[in-house]
């Protein structure tokens, strides 16, 4: 379990989750399906999102997240609904350069982290790889 206290940083967005559902292939974002993989931050969604190699996630995946004013306090990788997606330690390591901390979880987990981290007012991105 993590421990959202530990995050700084208090904003208020609200008591209603930005991530409405997940199932494989399908996420609802303030009432709007995607099926292709995306990106959300507080105020926007950016949908579309391809990665260098599928199931590997690289530095330059993440230009929207590290380009984000301000930079998010933590990013929430949704890794799929199997979990196949692998985060790279160079990406790891750049994250934690720029102060992010990293939550890696199946998707169907991380989602619900990212509502989580965000009703606790937190700066958060999320990552979110929909199928495999």
């Amino acid at each position: 379990m993590l421990d959202f206290k530990s995050f700084k940083v208090p904003i208020n967005f609200g008591e209603k989750p930005l991530i409405d559902s997940y199932d494989f292939g399908v996420i609802v974002v303030d009432g709007k399906r995607y099926t292709s993989d995306l990106i959300v931050f507080p105020e926007k969604v950016v949908s579309g999102w391809w990665r260098k190699e599928g199931h590997k996630l690289y530095i330059e995946d993440l230009k929207e997240v590290f380009s984000h004013t301000p930079l998010p306090e933590v990013l929430v990788v949704g890794t799929g609904y199997s979990g196949l997606v692998k985060v790279l330690p160079e990406v790891e390591k750049a994250l934690k350069e720029h102060g992010i901390k990293l939550v890696v979880q199946p998707t169907v987990e991380a989602y619900k982290t990212f509502n989580e981290l965000l009703k606790a007012g937190r700066l958060v991105a999320g990552a979110f790889h929909l199928t495999c």
